[in-house]
């Protein structure tokens, strides 16, 4: 009698393992199209384009990424057959990404922002030096007039040369500053 009930137990907690793996398994299978779709977009994204094919390519990915990723976090997500309606731009879903439309007027095209960055992460800009050090470089260095807007080749070599040479002579003579308790 007791083995008959832990059996049953045994059974039903075996039948209700598999019956939800089965639905992961499932959904794996709707959603490979959806990740084959977008793999095969960004193995284009890897190959040579312009703006204008760039920007669309980045736009398919990001629409490709959203529908498989919904995909595998929903089990009731249902693929859409060949007859899509297409939506209007208005219509357009409201991410937070940076959006950017071209104006044509006359032979110019206007660049509209709508905001600068897509991330709100905090941005680090790094230098070579710490604090002190980079005051004091920035105070050393003395860029030659012909470098401020280089127009050959040999120009910019030269102009290069010269900052490594002037930075080296700067590490030569940079002594640090005592530190104070």
């Amino acid at each position: 009698m007791m083995k008959t009930k832990g059996m049953k137990l045994i059974l039903s907690v075996v039948c209700v393992t598999v019956v939800f793996l089965s639905v992961n398994v499932e959904a794996k299978k709707r959603c490979r199209p959806l990740l084959e779709k977008l793999q095969n977009i960004q193995a284009l994204q890897r190959s040579g384009y312009g703006l204008k094919k760039g920007q669309s390519l980045r736009a398919r990915e990001d629409k490709a990424r959203d529908k498989w990723w919904q995909c595998e976090r929903s089990s009731s997500f249902k693929t859409k057959s060949k007859s899509k309606k297409k939506r209007s731009k208005a219509q357009g879903n409201s991410s937070n990404k940076a959006k950017v439309t071209y104006k044509k007027s006359r032979n110019k095209k206007t660049k509209n922002v709508a905001a600068p960055f897509a991330s709100k992460q905090r941005i680090e800009v790094k230098s070579k030096y710490p604090r002190e050090k980079q005051f004091a470089w920035l105070h050393f260095y003395q860029r030659p007039e012909r470098c401020h807007q280089p127009k050959s080749l040999t120009t910019f070599a030269f102009c290069s040369e010269d900052r490594l040479m002037q930075q080296a002579e700067f590490e030569h003579q940079y002594v640090e500053p005592a530190a104070t308790d």
